[in-house]
């Protein structure tokens, strides 16, 4: 099985994020339009604004904030007049954020994944808070940001965060060019948030919270712990909303949805010799595994591990290869220089399932409930929601 060889799905995969139309990777440079910013188009049909804000809820997908919009009343009001994006694929942090600072696909901007292979030393690199210190973050990811270009168009940009992202890697790589104000707290980041908008006229934030993300992984989305956090941020975006300067547009998305996977179907395939016969690296995530061969593997071996994957999943996962997954148009058109970063074969779950290897990952990953990554609804649908929009001038 080469890398261009086609295995077929036993199963018809879903179709591939609507690049260039309306997913995650169009959200700022629609609001850079919206800006004049040379380049840009207003894809998503964003109203005129002089300031824009954009809050991201890392793990809210559309599917959680409809059933338990409960917890959430003033986001479920603005749920009523939504859109609805798609995160890129994988839908995962590392990709999405990504796609959401440069405006390009997986494929072009090149983090394809929570773990990523860089294929030149043949090593496996987590895209959240594993880069090693001689893997150069504007190398891997040279493409300038969204960011970037507003800046120099005279936009002041600004990124609200916690202290530990301000020099990290995944910042260096998909969201430079902005003005790096650290907030720890939840309340902290209302605060400087309404603080920025209100000393620049024309500017361009991000906002982050990763707290229910978190809450999502170890306890679930169902769970009272989650329904807390979300209490908790729907206040904060409430009061977010009453507290920005007229001519603001305030934005929330999510950077992908979330599935909870029962302790018995998080399973450790490295236990399993047929699934991993062959195989050099393994990346991706629990439910988007990438698989990566050592070179003298030879093809009649590839097709039994593929084929070692499908029979004991069966319709749990889809099954492709890297040429097939590319030519489905899942990471959108991949270069030259990230291609060998995505698996040789794909795993991704169908079903309420989870793929990790034993030997490589931190014990405490089988621990975690809730899951995404692959490509079911409730992983890949994330809201638009208008939280404040400047009034319209009469005529």
């Amino acid at each position: 099985m080469s890398t261009s060889q086609r295995i077929t799905p036993a199963q018809e995969l879903p179709a591939a994020p609507p690049y260039g139309v309306s997913t995650i990777a169009e959200l700022l440079p629609s609001a850079a339009a919206v800006l004049n910013v040379p380049g840009y188009e207003n894809t998503l049909g964003l109203p005129v604004a002089s300031r824009i804000c954009v809050v991201m809820i890392d793990g809210l997908g559309k599917a959680l904030l409809k059933s338990r919009g409960g917890h959430a009343p003033f986001l479920r009001k603005a749920l009523e007049n939504s859109l609805t994006l798609c995160s890129p694929f994988p839908s995962t942090t590392a990709a999405s954020l990504a796609s959401l600072g440069t405006g390009l696909a997986p494929g072009s901007h090149g983090i394809v994944g929570y773990d990523a292979v860089d294929p030149v030393k043949r090593r496996t690199v987590n895209q959240l808070g594993g880069w090693p210190k001689d893997l150069d973050p504007l190398t891997w990811q040279p493409h300038q940001t969204v960011f970037e270009r507003a800046a120099e168009s005279g936009v002041y940009t600004a990124t609200v965060s916690m202290s530990q992202f301000k020099e990290s890697s995944l910042t260096k790589a998909a969201l430079r060019g902005t003005n790096f104000i650290e907030a720890n707290s939840t309340h902290a980041r209302v605060r400087a948030t309404t603080e920025v908008l209100e000393a620049n006229s024309r500017s361009l934030v991000y906002c982050y919270f990763n707290e229910l993300d978190k809450a999502g992984h170890r306890y679930g989305k169902d769970s009272l712990e989650w329904g807390h956090t979300l209490e908790e941020i729907d206040s904060l975006v409430r009061t977010l909303a009453a507290r920005v300067p007229s001519g603001t547009l305030l934005l929330l998305t999510g950077d992908h949805g979330m599935i909870d996977v029962p302790e018995k179907w998080r399973i450790d395939y490295s236990e399993f010799p047929e699934l991993i016969q062959g195989v050099e690296l393994t990346a991706g995530e629990p439910r988007a595994v990438q698989l990566h061969f050592y070179s003298n593997t030879d093809d009649e071996q590839r097709v039994a591990v593929a084929e070692a994957w499908r029979e004991r999943f069966g319709a749990k996962a889809w099954v492709l290869t890297r040429a097939e997954a590319i030519e489905h148009g899942l990471f959108g058109e991949v270069s030259e220089r990230v291609s060998e970063r995505i698996g040789e074969l794909l795993i991704l779950a169908a079903e309420d399932i989870a793929f990790l290897d034993g030997r490589r990952v931190n014990p405490a990953a089988f621990t975690m409930i809730g899951q995404h990554g692959s490509l079911t609804r409730a992983e890949r649908e994330i809201p638009l929601l208008t939280l404040k929009a400047p009034q319209s001038k009469k005529k």
